[in-house]
């Protein structure tokens, strides 16, 4: 009895009353039921195949390329042809010069790619090494110009450096290059004109890119060196200021071509040494870390020799400086003679001897000449005139 009359002052208030369906009361659903309006995520980028960093890409079997309308598509002719061979004769080579991280992506998905070699090849100024991922190499080098005199004015820098990172897998290559120079279209020309050594597979393109790298290097420390002999022999003709800094310059110029060379030396010594470099191409990455070697020899002599140049450019300063000084201390003394005797007889006393004799003047002057004569004699024989 009592729950009914509660039920019917609810149904009176306007507030709690119950709606009813079919004579059945409906309680609405809990605030936790109901389905919430879903947010609206912003979509993600798409990766994009790439366009305007794209260089050149191409499909070759047995050492000569095949037409391709895309990457997708020559690394299908490849695989397709690769599918019943035990050793692939056939890849996909693609070059790029400084892309976006959507175009790294997309190539990364089609090759299947590791996430910290894309992350490495988009963010570049890495160091050199040599990384193994899974079934895939990752390479880094770093390439060396030299630009000479003739912007050293306007960015004080002698050489430039730049970055090229190779992906290398039992059928493709991709090289990311940053920077404006030692261009890869010369050893793909060379390489296309050559099949029996394109047909060498990834291994032989990257013995070629190292091969090209380590040449710029050779060819830019003799540039170094030639700069280095220049300054050499202004130093010891005329040492300046100006020379001076030349001889610093060179010398940051050194260092920076030691960080470019010196890490390489190692991972390129072990790679002959990995699973997945043939045995017919471990000579040939051996020849190629001899090369290194010696040109990391070449710039370390070269090093020395500046640091020799620099503290002789600084000595020989010094003695230029000692040497002027000298010159005026001589002429101070030989010019106080006459000064001290113009001093003296100025001070107009009336008892000054040989103020009243006529060969007073005279006198006076003939010592001042006799005096600043044998000062001077005296200095030009000990060599400080």
């Amino acid at each position: 009895m009592r729950s009914s009359t509660l039920f019917s002052r609810i149904n009176r208030h306007p507030r709690l009353a119950v709606p009813r369906h079919n004579g059945r009361a409906r309680v609405p659903a809990p605030r936790s039921d109901r389905p919430e309006r879903p947010e609206t995520a912003t979509p993600a980028r798409p990766p994009v195949p790439p366009s305007a960093s794209l260089v050149e890409f191409g499909a070759y079997v047995r050492g000569r390329r095949v037409a391709a309308d895309d990457i997708p598509q020559a690394l299908a002719l490849v695989r397709e042809h690769n599918r019943e061979l035990t050793e692939p004769e056939a890849f996909v080579w693609v070059g790029l010069h400084e892309p976006g991280a959507p175009e790294v992506e997309w190539l990364a998905e089609v090759f299947g790619l590791h996430p910290l070699s894309v992350e490495d090849a988009i963010k570049a100024h890495q160091r050199p090494k040599v990384e193994r991922y899974g079934e895939s190499l990752f390479i880094v080098l770093k390439t060396v110009s030299f630009v000479g005199n003739e912007a050293t004015s306007d960015t004080g820098e002698i050489i430039e450096t730049g970055e090229i990172m190779a992906f290398i897998g039992s059928d493709f290559v991709m090289t990311v290059r940053h920077g404006d120079h030692c261009s890869l279209s010369e050893v793909r020309a060379r390489l296309e004109g050559k099949p029996k050594l394109m047909n060498r597979g990834p291994t032989g393109v990257l013995h070629a890119i190292a091969d090209h790298v380590v040449d710029s290097y050779l060819t830019v420390a003799d540039q170094m060196q030639a700069e280095l002999e220049e300054v050499e022999a202004a130093v010891f003709a005329d040492v300046s200021s100006r020379d001076i800094n030349r001889i610093y310059q060179l010398k940051r110029e050194m260092i920076e071509m030691k960080r470019a060379m010196t890490p390489l030396e190692a991972p390129l010594r072990n790679l002959p040494q990995r699973r997945m470099i043939p045995s017919e191409m471990r000579d040939y990455f051996r020849d190629v870390g001899d090369h290194l070697s010696r040109v990391c020899e070449q710039v370390e002599s070269s090093n020395e020799l500046c640091n020799s140049i620099l503290q002789a450019a600084l000595a020989r300063s010094n003695a230029l400086a000692n040497e002027d000084m000298r010159k005026i201390s001589s002429w101070v003394a030989i010019l106080a003679v006459p000064t001290m005797i113009a001093g003296v007889y100025g001070m107009n006393f009336e008892y000054m001897p040989e103020t009243k004799s006529v060969f007073g003047y005279p006198a006076v002057l003939a010592v001042m000449v006799i005096a600043c004569t044998i000062l001077y004699r005296a200095f030009r024989r000990n060599g400080w005139l």
